[in-house]
C-alpha cells in the first residue's frame, strides 16, 4: 500500500556546485513511491505481490502505464488529486545524493474511503501488508493503525515503513515489523541513542525493529529480547542509496512471508540478513526498486553481531 505514489526522477551530475548551473544527462524517471519500489524490488524476485496506491492527474497517467507495462500487479484508487513528484540529485563526485519531494495534494474523504475500501478487499487471503511512505496533506490521523487493526482481523501481518507520529501511532498499533532510519527513528522518539529510540516503539507495542544506519548498517530488535543484532558490510558501498530502505523492507517482507509459508515463526537474523543483504544490493543499481543480483555475495559477506 502506497496511499502517496510519486513519478521519480533521478539525476546525476559530476560534482554539484551550489548557485551553479550543470548540463545533466536525461533523468532516470519511473513510477516510484516506497510502496511500489518494495513490489518492484519483489517482483524482480519472483515473489507475488500486489500494488495498491493512488493515480490521479496525467502523472497518475504515466505512473499507471509504466507499472502495468513493466507486468507489476496493481489495483490503482483514481483520485482529482495530481501524483507528486520526487528528485533525486546523484553527485556522482561526492558520493552524495540529495532528495526533494513534493508533499502530494489532499485527498477528500470520499477518495480516503475508497483506499480503505480496496485496502479491505485486497487484504482477504494476502499474507503479509506492507505500507510504506509519507502521507499526503490532510490524511486521517489513524491511517496507519487502521490498516494494522484491519489487517491483523483477517489475520495478516503489518509492515510499516513511515516517520514522524506516524511511526509512533504505528507502533501503538502492534506493528509487526517497523523500518525507519536513524534520523526518523530519533526524530519521532526525542531519543539521543538507537538503541533507546528503539525501546521506546517496542514499549509502545512494536513487535520488530528494524533500523537503517547508513554506512554502519542495520539493526534489529525484537519485544521480550534483550539487546539487539547488527549487520554491516566490511567496506561502505558507493552508489545511489535511494530506495535502499524500501529494498530492505522487501527483504524483511520476504523472509516473513516464507516462515509463514512454513508455519513458523520469524527467526529476527534471517530477517536482518535478508533485509541488510537487498538494501546494500539496492545502493548498486541506478534507480530504486531494483537490486543487484549480487545480493547473496553481499549477504555472505554481512558481519552480524548481537549486542547486549
Amino acid at each position: 500500500m502506497t496511499p502517496n505514489p510519486a513519478i521519480d526522477l533521478t539525476y546525476r551530475v559530476n560534482g554539484l556546485v551550489p548557485g551553479e548551473s550543470h548540463r545533466v544527462p536525461a533523468p532516470l524517471n519511473r513510477a516510484g513511491g516506497k510502496g511500489i519500489n518494495v513490489s518492484r524490488v519483489l517482483h524482480s524476485q519472483g515473489i507475488s505481490s500486489r500494488i495498491v496506491a493512488t493515480a490521479g492527474g496525467q502523472t497518475g497517467e504515466q505512473l499507471a502505464t509504466e507499472l502495468r507495462s513493466d507486468g507489476l500487479s496493481l489495483r490503482l484508487i483514481p483520485v482529482q488529486s495530481d501524483t507528486r513528484r520526487t528528485i533525486a540529485l546523484v553527485d556522482e563526485a561526492s558520493g552524495l545524493t540529495s532528495i526533494f519531494n513534493e508533499r502530494g495534494l489532499e485527498l477528500d474523504a470520499a477518495e480516503w474511503q475508497s483506499v480503505a475500501d480496496v485496502v479491505a478487499d485486497e487484504l482477504v487471503g494476502a499474507q503479509i501488508l506492507v505500507a510504506s511512505g509519507s502521507l499526503p496533506p490532510g490524511a486521517p490521523a489513524d491511517f496507519y493503525p487502521g490498516l494494522i487493526a484491519l489487517a491483523r482481523h483477517l489475520g495478516v501481518s503489518a509492515v510499516i515503513d513511515t516517520s514522524g507520529a506516524g511511526l509512533l501511532s504505528a507502533a501503538s498499533a502492534g506493528a509487526e515489523l517497523l523500518k525507519p532510519n536513524r534520523a526518523e527513528l530519533l526524530e519521532a522518539t526525542g531519543e539521543r541513542e538507537l538503541s533507546a529510540g528503539a525501546r521506546v516503539l517496542l514499549r509502545l507495542g512494536a513487535k520488530r525493529l528494524l533500523v537503517s544506519d547508513g554506512e554502519n548498517g542495520m539493526l534489529a530488535f525484537e519485544n521480550g529480547v534483550a539487546g539487539h543484532l547488527s549487520a554491516r558490510l566490511p567496506e561502505p558501498l558507493s552508489g545511489n542509496p535511494t530506495g535502499a530502505g524500501d529494498a530492505a523492507v522487501a527483504g524483511a517482507a520476504s523472509i516473513m512471508a516464507e516462515a509463514r509459508q512454513a508455519a513458523k515463526p520469524v527467526v529476527l537474523e534471517q530477517m536482518l540478513r535478508r533485509a541488510a543483504a537487498w538494501g546494500s544490493a539496492a545502493v548498486l543499481m541506478p534507480g530504486a526498486g531494483e537490486i543487484s543480483e549480487r545480493w547473496t555475495e553481499l549477504e555472505a559477506t554481512l558481519i552480524l553481531e548481537e549486542h547486549h
